[in-house]
């Protein structure tokens, strides 16, 4: 186990795809200078919400945990399930952590994220709500927080993904990412939080001013950003992820013991050479995600939702 951190926060942008590498993000660029970052992670299978954040904070595939955008939206995550949230398993590593989950897409706290087991939570529009997660991160210091920004899906199904107004919203969304990031300094934990910006999925342009969709296998929709700093992380750039594989690196920061590998439930693991001091050996899943090839030859009708 390499050098355990005190704080995990996660700031998840939705239908941001890839696209932060096009967008002018002085925040992002800032943060992550020193850090990790790809712009080819590679998102679940269906490209959907509920599949995709359910796959991040559970560390299991869609075959897996089975959530759907209109199951997580009525129904509540099972205490009990076999195949708990990350939330979960860190409060049966530490009951006395300060856990946190303040999403715009509201689903995520109620349909993802057990109810019970002490989770801090809010909801609002990405602008309204980011005040009130900086004043939590400056008096609660949470060991785990999760933030889900809405805005930018949100633009790229009215104008269509990769346009000048979904990129646009990536740079809005930059500023909240640095007003985030500017609490954790204010609060003391900067230094010791590692610190992730992950995208679910990204989308299509039809370029026919209908705006844009998702849930297919275009390389337009499941090559997504992810970003990650901290004290052991290195400079480099990922060479190899799942987004699945958020929930292994969280719970890797945090000292705790992840599932052993199975390729029937948990299946998120540790990108190599993310981390010093980790020699974990990367498993290749693409027959599970169906990217075999890993690049995409052709493109995939997208689905709509």
């Amino acid at each position: 186990m390499s050098e355990k951190y005190s704080h995990v926060i996660v700031i998840g942008v939705d239908g941001a795809g890839g696209w932060f590498k096009e967008a002018e993000t002085p925040n992002f660029d800032r943060i992550f200078e020193k850090g990790a970052v790809t712009y080819n992670a590679l998102s679940s299978k269906p490209t959907v919400s509920a599949e995709c954040w359910g796959s991040m904070l559970i560390g299991v595939g869609p075959e897996v945990h089975k959530l759907t955008n209109r199951r997580v939206s009525v129904l509540p995550y099972p205490l009990l399930s076999k195949h708990p949230s990350v939330f979960r398993r860190i409060r049966r590593a530490y009951p006395k952590a300060e856990l946190g989950s303040y999403c715009d897409w509201n689903p995520i706290t109620k349909g993802i994220v057990e109810r019970f087991i002490g989770v801090s939570h809010a909801t609002a529009r990405d602008k309204e709500l980011t005040p009130v997660i900086c004043d939590y991160i400056r008096n609660k210091k949470p060991d785990f927080l999760f933030i889900h920004f809405d805005s930018t899906d949100g633009a790229g199904h009215k104008y269509g993904y990769g346009t000048e107004n979904h990129i646009k919203a990536i740079c809005d969304v930059d500023k909240l990412i640095g007003d985030v990031y500017n609490a954790a300094e204010k609060a003391g934990i900067a230094g010791d939080t590692l610190f992730m910006v992950i995208a679910d999925h990204g989308g299509t342009n039809p370029g026919d001013g209908k705006g844009g969709s998702h849930g297919g296998w275009t390389d337009e929709e499941k090559y997504v950003t992810f970003a990650v700093k901290g004290k052991s992380v290195r400079n480099t750039e990922i060479k190899e992820m799942n987004i699945r594989d958020l929930a292994a690196i969280i719970l890797y920061a945090l000292g705790i013991k992840a599932p052993k590998f199975d390729e029937k439930g948990w299946t998120s693991q540790v990108p190599e050479g993310l981390f010093i001091g980790y020699e974990g050996v990367y498993r290749d899943i693409s027959h599970l995600t169906g990217a075999a090839p890993r690049i995409s030859k052709e493109h995939h009708k997208s689905e709509l939702i």
